[in-house]
């Protein structure tokens, strides 16, 4: 994977799913621009109907230890990356809302 794809990342310790573009990694960890899947939606949401947000994307270093898996965020079949469901739902990029 490359410098400002789209991920997924799956981390242990304490269990958590994190997606956004990928900045950086290396033999210490990567550096990822997004946030938590579990505030995805409702952060999708708030950006459709012109509503405040009340989740923002933040630059995260994740230590290799850390790190479980990481995931180009990819259609597969019928199921929907999670960027092709932003653009679905809000009509734009969403590399675009997390720079």
């Amino acid at each position: 994977m490359k410098s400002g794809e789209l991920v997924l990342v799956h981390l242990v310790a304490p269990r958590e799913k994190f997606w956004g573009i990928l900045h950086e990694t290396s033999p210490a960890g990567v550096t990822i621009r997004g946030l938590g899947l579990d505030a995805f939606e409702g952060w999708m949401r708030e950006i459709a109907r012109g509503a405040p947000s009340s989740s923002f994307p933040e630059t995260v270093f994740f230590p290799l230890h850390r790190v479980e898996r990481i995931f180009a965020d990819e259609t597969l079949g019928e199921i929907l990356s999670y960027g092709e469901r932003f653009l679905s739902v809000v009509g734009g990029d969403a590399k675009d809302y997390l720079e």
